[in-house]
């Protein structure tokens, strides 16, 4: 996955946002709707939110370094995790707060330039509707590289500040047809309910998106795996190579979207020297980087054996640049 489209798709998602929030805000006021107050507090969390997705983006791409080794790949899914907490309090909490202060029967005020909200509704859909495309787009475009349908993508893709994009955009075109439907509802029945109504319904939304995208970046964060299908990709080209005769465990985990780290316990044939293991090591890291272009790390315990256990002796394990695999010295 490339990082310049997820920037590209973050920015217009952004660009799209801060120009809503304002329009959005005071419509709401105009109009007296609680559902467009309800819009503009969600447009207003999802611009703060695009600024904590590029800080990521532009953060988690600084090189390894003596403290980090590995990178800050990881930082856009603390960034992340930040994100869905602010489109939690701000967006769906503030939601649900001004919908029950409407339905039990506070006045906003205005409610003469109800034509506004419904201009300013049809601005966003246009705004937000491109927003949604660009997201879209980026989400075929990798499902044709990796071969996976649409939701698999989204549900496993490991770049949630794309993911972030796409659900918040996504959320924002559902949530302008509750605040249209709401609004509608209120100048019909002449009830404030509806509009009330809308604008808690966004706020459920919100918490939904909220909780979703914080439950990806924490099990990110705290290390997860590579998808199951690409874990028994990299367990098969290990196993098939020459002189290996099975994988015993295989371990890999998340240093960011483009970064994985592999760690296997690998059974070398009895019948192989050092030299020829090293070779072995080296073509097992080559052809993981072909395959699966997301590996970077790959670290091998090898042992003599896959029946017996091996006999004792001392492993030392040399300081390679990064992505090489770790050859240890096999004489006795």
């Amino acid at each position: 996955m490339s990082r310049a489209e997820t920037t590209k798709t973050v920015l217009v998602a952004g660009t799209a946002n801060l120009i809503l929030a304002i329009t959005k805000l005071v419509a709401g006021v105009l109009s007296g709707s609680s559902a467009m107050l309800a819009e503009g507090a969600h447009s207003v969390a999802d611009t703060l939110n695009q600024g904590f997705l590029l800080a990521s983006l532009r953060r988690s791409a600084r090189p390894p370094d003596r403290r980090h080794p590995f990178g800050y790949g990881n930082e856009r899914y603390f960034w992340s995790l930040l994100a869905a907490f602010g489109i939690f309090v701000a967006g769906g909490g503030y939601s649900i707060f001004e919908g029950i202060l409407t339905i039990t029967g506070k006045e906003v005020g205005g409610g003469e330039q109800v034509w506004l909200a419904f201009t300013v509704l049809g601005i966003a859909a246009v705004l937000e509707g491109t927003s949604w495309v660009r997201a879209y787009t980026q989400a075929r475009r990798e499902t044709r590289e990796n071969g996976q349908g649409l939701v698999e993508h989204v549900r496993e893709t490991p770049d949630v500040t794309f993911k972030a994009a796409l659900f918040e955009d996504s959320a924002a075109m559902i949530g302008l047809v509750f605040a249209a439907t709401g609004l509608a509802l209120r100048e019909i029945t002449g009830s404030a309910f509806w509009d009330g109504l809308a604008s808690v319904m966004i706020g459920l939304l919100l918490v939904v998106v909220a909780f979703a995208l914080g439950r990806d970046s924490r099990s990110l964060l705290i290390g997860q795996s590579v998808a199951p299908d690409v874990q028994r990709e990299i367990r098969r080209e290990i196993s098939v190579t020459a002189g290996v005769t099975g994988v015993g465990e295989l371990f890999t985990m998340h240093f960011g979207p483009d970064d994985v780290l592999v760690a296997a316990k690998v059974h070398f044939s009895d019948d192989i020297s050092a030299d020829q293991a090293e070779d072995i090591a080296g073509d097992i890291d080559r052809r993981l980087q072909e395959r699966v272009p997301l590996v970077r790390h790959v670290f091998l315990d090898p042992t003599q054996s896959e029946t017996e256990p091996p006999p004792p002796r001392r492993g030392t394990f040399r300081r390679a640049r990064p992505g090489a695999v770790r050859s240890p010295d096999l004489r006795r």
